[in-house]
């Protein structure tokens, strides 16, 4: 158990932190007034800690000069979403593609979808897995620089060099494939895809705003899911299904479209000062997000989006959203249009 100073990203920025390493994971603290300790990279690696206790010991032993912190928290892997211990949990909502086969995954999907997929195969978009080199790093320079604004806020790799760049790319490269989609010799999408044993996590998913048109964001997930088939992957997670008591967002509605669903899997938080002890009772661990009731983040959220002036066009389906209730009245099984999965041409 020995402190080290390791780099972390930060709203797509690069910080040196300390970190105390543990059986090879590394934990480090975040937060002023409020200090948590987690484990760094946690939703990125193959599996979960193994001897919490070990860590939860190491955090309270630490001098007055070492990483000290109120709280330790840590999260199950899927597919354990049972508790397998007794510390005080909550729950992650992750936004989970149970993958059994492609076919099933593919009939679940509202008609849109399946003609968003069709519709971008059919305007000339070709998805293929590539590794990072040169090319692809300029690639994704430019499509990080198309847009200041994504999704009603600041896009954090906008304005960023070429080296900047191709350092955010190094990690997870012996465990990982970039899903490309090409309109010509044009970059407009890319899903950066982390193996992680029988769980597959999107790290980067970044469609081109300006060929939305061409649905470049449905033919990556397609393709994604296609790949976990493959590979005979369990799950494909995108990040969360809420983020604390956020609700109804357009990305929301964009993973449910594309057959996200809601798994909860246990993530414990464990006092290690009185501090912690009273900000777990009142819950201020979970920051506002977690105590503002959704109407109020939603306006919030609204007011951001107008500060920034603009009205975004990063959606990730430039079609207008409908209620959740017709798209449900719009699946068919098999796809519309079709007699089976071979509609769809797998890149």
């Amino acid at each position: 158990m020995t402190v080290e100073f390791i780099e972390i990203a930060i709203k797509g920025r690069w910080y040196t932190v300390p970190a105390l390493n543990i059986d090879g994971r590394h934990l480090v603290a975040k937060g002023n007034w409020l200090k948590i300790a987690y484990v760094n990279n946690e939703q990125w690696l193959e599996s979960e800690i193994e001897n919490p206790g070990r860590c939860i010991e190491a955090l309270k032993d630490q001098p007055r000069d070492g990483i000290r912190a109120d709280l330790f928290t840590f999260s199950q892997k899927l597919p354990a979403t049972k508790p397998k211990y007794s510390y005080p949990s909550e729950w992650d909502s992750v936004a989970t593609v149970h993958v059994t086969n492609f076919k099933e995954w593919w009939e679940s999907l509202p008609q849109e979808t399946r003609k968003n997929v069709r519709r971008s195969q059919k305007r000339g978009v070709v998805v293929s897995v590539k590794k990072p080199d040169d090319r692809l790093i300029q690639d994704l320079y430019v499509l990080n620089n198309e847009s200041a604004v994504r999704q009603g806020k600041a896009f954090t790799h906008y304005g960023k060099t070429l080296a900047q760049v191709a350092r955010d790319q190094m990690d997870y490269l012996d465990r990982s494939d970039y899903i490309c989609a090409y309109f010509g010799d044009e970059l407009i999408g890319v899903l950066k895809l982390v193996y992680r044993g029988e769980v597959a996590s999107i790290l980067t998913f970044v469609p081109k705003t300006s060929q939305s048109d061409k649905r470049p964001a449905n033919a990556l997930i397609a393709k994604a899911v296609e790949i976990c088939d493959e590979r005979k992957i369990s799950y494909l997670t995108y990040g969360m299904f809420n983020y604390g008591n956020k609700h109804h967002t357009p990305l929301r509605e964009f993973k449910i479209r594309n057959g996200f669903r809601e798994v909860l899997v246990p993530r414990y938080y464990i006092p290690l000062t009185m501090k912690g002890s009273v900000a777990l009772k009142l819950r201020v661990h979970q920051g506002l997000i977690g105590l503002l009731p959704h109407s109020v983040i939603t306006v919030l959220v609204d007011a951001r989006a107008k500060v920034y002036g603009v009205f975004d066009p990063g959606r990730c389906s430039s079609r207008l959203e409908r209620p959740n209730r017709i798209r449900q009245m719009e699946r068919s099984t098999p796809p519309a249009g079709s007699n089976d999965t071979q509609s769809v041409a797998h890149p």
